[in-house]
């Protein structure tokens, strides 16, 4: 049986949780047929994936580098002549380097020394955050969901899954990070081509007891289906795909990264809990399999939290747009 989404209020109480201070009014929820600002019949699942792909692609440059990151046999000059063709990326990518979240001892001034000191999973990280990121540039803002905000809560999930997967001394921890960064990168297709649709899905949010089933009832399908199709599209790895589909309830994964995929999952609700939100609402679920998988109790999700709270500070540059 799936493990009901909840609101924070609900979580609190059901699961005796003293991570959140939230006020449960008790008020029913009742489901009301939704007034959509638009008679128009939104696309299939297949239509929308295949337009998304068609005029929403990602740079050539970061599809080349996640080619040359994820080849065993590619070297580090591979990766630092894939990226120097695009000058503003590789500038982005070492003042992220050159962060006080890595600490370096003396100025990286280029890929090179970036790509040395990095390794090449996590300098591939950086270069698809900066590319992604784009997508997030015209800010849009519908009642309480913020573009911004959206994109702070992909780039949080990235960092508390590698924090969570680093605690576990999980090798594969930096494919955790760009699971984690990409998990809800379908909400954002839904906002720039599906608009119309998508404002009607976030208005209902309050008689909602998840976004998903709000997405459903409005386009007949959600954001992890309609993004697992994009990214496979756009050429990412399986893990991010699998982590896209099924981050809101691992026990349905039946691959071979299961792990990478309850990381994001935990990673979600340790931001939720934090109120840093995908759309401005708070659901909060409470992902049981996956934290006795990972061998996670209550004192293992402070600490998590307070962590991610600091990793924040640290890597300002990654939050901006």
């Amino acid at each position: 049986m799936k493990t009901p989404w909840r609101p924070l209020g609900q979580l609190h109480e059901k699961a005796d949780c003293s991570l959140a201070r939230a006020n449960l009014r008790g008020r029913k929820r009742t489901l009301t047929p939704l007034q959509p600002i638009t008679n128009r019949k939104p696309p299939t699942l297949d239509a929308a994936a295949r337009r998304i792909h068609e005029i929403s692609t990602l740079p050539h440059v970061a599809v080349r580098v996640m080619e040359v990151a994820g080849n065993p046999d590619s070297g580090a000059g591979e990766l630092k002549e894939a990226m120097e063709s695009d000058a503003a990326l590789s500038a982005r990518v070492l003042r992220c380097v050159n962060s006080s979240a890595y600490a370096t001892r003396s100025e990286i001034t280029n890929l090179q020394q970036a790509i040395a000191y990095l390794g090449m999973r996590q300098v591939r990280n950086l270069a698809v955050t900066a590319s992604v990121s784009q997508l997030f540039k015209q800010q849009e803002a519908i009642g309480d969901y913020q573009r911004d905000g959206l994109w702070r809560h992909l780039v949080a999930v990235g960092i508390c899954g590698r924090l969570l997967a680093m605690r576990r001394d999980f090798q594969d921890f930096e494919d955790v990070f760009l699971a984690g960064l990409m998990h809800d990168v379908g909400i954002i297709f839904e906002d720039e081509h599906l608009h119309d649709e998508f404002v009607d899905v976030i208005q209902s949010l309050p008689e909602m007891e998840s976004f998903s089933q709000a997405e459903r009832l409005r386009l007949g399908f959600d954001h992890t289906t309609l993004a697992e199709k994009v990214t496979k599209r756009w050429g990412f790895p399986e893990t991010v795909s699998a982590a896209v589909r099924y981050h809101h309830d691992s026990t349905q994964y039946q691959g071979d990264h299961l792990r990478i995929v309850q990381c994001v999952e935990v990673a979600d609700m340790i931001c939720e809990l934090k109120q840093i939100t995908s759309v401005g609402t708070q659901f909060v679920r409470l992902p049981k399999a996956a934290l006795e998988d990972l061998s996670l109790g209550k004192e293992d999700i402070v600490v998590l939290t307070e962590d991610l709270g600091r990793e924040l500070e640290l890597n300002q540059d990654l939050l901006q747009i």
